[in-house]
């Protein structure tokens, strides 16, 4: 019992000390991880840990608190830690390659996870793939088709060199789009495409943002087509702004929707019923899209958010002579050219929509 008791002590006093990174999540940054993996002598978050058990050759977990740990396993876990795995484990990642947080997707953690212990995709030996090559790829991936009924098996070909990405259905010899890199965007849609590889892919095409809805059966395989699709990214934007800081061009690369879901909107004269739409909110772009439904191919509409000092407002009230029949929270964007009036279900949805609209408008 002393032993126990001696030992738990210690190993909480190696994941506070200092200069060791083991007061974070060694695979997603999460703070005050309670878990460790004393094959690779790492110290890891609850969610993290899961995934290390699904790899008994190369990681074994134990909890911090509950379980009993040997002097020779304290031993270890000091010799070793986060920022010594850091070094061997991510001595090579690409400034392309996504590195998941705890928010994000099982299938990115579990890959990235995978990548780096069992495949040993980073390590000093490695070579590093120019972003060139890395953003060329090639092979099938299911796309939901018309009418949000199905998905069917179809060609992709992406291609870094000559900037675009192309799909082909079975029949055509030429492709069904063609799809520049300059506004080709990607991020993980799991819960929105009902599958847990859910990538969903975003572009413009004649001033129109368009989605396609894919996935993999493999999660190896979508998590590569995501990082392709990042190396092409990284690759225009280092093309077309060569003087930008790196720390600068990333978070370009690829983003997330800063909110989605439902909102009622009218018309431009305010008089028209009020109709359910899903709305994406893009920061990067400073767009507000809107859509009949989650899954539609293309956008009924968009709203450009401009900054505060251009006239952009959130109120949380009506424009005078505007009235609407239900009792529910309002939202009023005040742009140049007019006011757009939305209703929310709830006040909670309505606050988030305010914050998330207010973050756009004071963002430079």
């Amino acid at each position: 019992a002393m032993d126990y008791e001696r030992n738990k002590a210690l190993l909480l006093e190696l994941q506070r000390a200092a200069g060791t990174g083991n007061d974070r999540c060694a695979d997603c940054g999460d703070p005050n991880p309670e878990w460790a993996s004393y094959k690779l002598g790492i110290f890891i978050c609850l969610n993290c840990s899961g995934i290390h058990r699904n790899l008994p050759e190369i990681s074994r977990v134990k909890s911090l608190r509950l379980d009993f740990w040997e002097s020779n396993l304290i031993e270890f876990m000091r010799n070793h830690g986060n920022l010594w795995a850091k070094a061997k484990y991510e001595a090579k990642v690409p400034p392309y390659y996504y590195i998941p947080k705890s928010r994000d997707c099982m299938v990115l953690r579990q890959q990235w996870i995978r990548a780096k212990y069992e495949r040993g995709e980073f390590l000093d030996t490695q070579v590093c793939q120019d972003p060139c090559t890395a953003g060329s790829r090639e092979g099938c991936l299911w796309k939901l088709g018309k009418g949000r009924r199905q998905f069917q098996k179809r060609q992709f070909v992406l291609s870094a060199w000559e900037g675009v990405m192309k799909y082909y259905s079975k029949e055509s010899k030429d492709p069904k789009a063609v799809i520049s890199i300059e506004t080709l965007n990607a991020m993980f849609q799991v819960e929105k495409i009902g599958h847990s590889h859910g990538l969903q892919i975003t572009y413009i095409t004649d001033g129109q943002t368009r989605n396609l809805f894919v996935y993999h059966e493999d999660g190896k395989e979508i998590v590569d087509w995501f990082n392709a699709i990042r190396a092409a990214r990284y690759h225009y934007l280092k093309t077309v702004f060569p003087n930008v800081p790196e720390a600068e061009l990333i978070p370009r690369i690829t983003r997330n929707f800063a909110k989605e879901g439902y909102m009622e909107k009218t018309g431009p004269k305010q008089k028209e019923a009020f109709k359910v739409r899903w709305f994406c909110l893009d920061s990067q772009e400073r767009n507000l899209i809107y859509f009949k439904n989650p899954l539609d191919a293309c956008a009924q509409g968009q709203v450009f958010i401009g900054r505060r000092d251009e006239g952009y407002e959130v109120r949380d009230d009506l424009p005078q002579k505007v009235w609407v029949k239900k009792k529910k929270p309002v939202i009023t964007l005040v742009t140049p050219v007019r006011e757009f009036v939305f209703i929310c279900d709830n006040d909670r949805k309505q606050r988030e929509w305010m914050d998330a609209l207010n973050k756009v408008i004071t963002q430079l």
